[in-house]
């Protein structure tokens, strides 16, 4: 399997795939042409935002040459056909959204068992590379969430790898959730034990069954403490 975890595959603003750190070239020469292709949503409910996320993708994709032969969907509507999707698959997308909620469909429609031998490339974006780890930190996002007892921070995921991304970090370290700093006073506490890697926009992890890598620039946070481990045009074994 090869595996991209990305923060965003695409430039904010315009859409166009982000060169940055090789992504662009990479995707294209790991995807191919006439790829089938999965977009697994985050959103299984909603189905004008799955539509409008699918298939804004595929058209960025399909911006910087890249053909499909099939394009699919899942979420709610196809779940039930989720093993036939990810059989005749070689390219899944897994999207961006809200955590907790792809997760719990990732494991109705038992997309981690469906995974464990699937040998085509995984593209992550935001959420969705948050939830190819096992464990998943899901880190607190919306109101109310970091000060409710109930709410999960750490979830089972995919298991495709260990590392856990904190995906856009250039906008999210700056941000306050509940009246508190969702760096320094939520994800420092959660990070004793774990260690979680802050992705700007334009940085990726990437994996191709041997070895895994940065590629950018990204930021460790571990055990309360924060250092810049990688910079942009470099890359850095873990």
């Amino acid at each position: 399997m090869v595996l991209f975890l990305t923060s965003s595959p695409c430039i904010e603003g315009k859409g166009d795939i982000n060169p940055a750190n090789g992504l662009r070239d990479e995707l294209g020469a790991r995807i191919g042409h006439n790829a089938h292709a999965v977009f697994v949503t985050a959103t299984p409910d909603d189905v004008g935002m799955t539509e409008w996320a699918a298939y804004s993708m595929k058209h960025n994709l399909e911006e910087v040459g890249l053909t499909f032969a099939s394009y699919e969907v899942l979420d709610r509507r196809s779940a039930e056909e989720a093993e036939a999707l990810v059989q005749r698959s070689n390219l899944i997308i897994l999207g961006g959204g809200h955590v907790p909620t792809q997760n719990r469909f990732m494991h109705e429609i038992h997309l981690r068992d469906l995974l464990q031998s699937y040998d085509g490339v995984v593209v992550g974006i935001s959420a969705g590379s948050m939830n190819c780890a096992d464990p998943v930190y899901a880190q607190p996002e919306e109101p109310g969430e970091s000060v409710n007892a109930n709410y999960r921070r750490f979830l089972h995921g995919l298991r495709l790898t260990t590392v856990q991304v904190l995906p856009h970090f250039h906008k999210t370290r700056k941000y306050m959730l509940d009246g508190r700093r969702l760096l320094e006073d939520i994800t420092f506490a959660d990070s004793r034990g774990h260690q979680f890697y802050g992705l700007p926009d334009g940085s990726y992890i990437f994996s191709d069954g041997c070895r895994e890598e940065i590629r950018g620039e990204a930021y460790l946070i571990a055990n309360g403490m924060i250092d810049r481990v990688c910079n942009d045009n470099e890359r850095r074994v873990l």
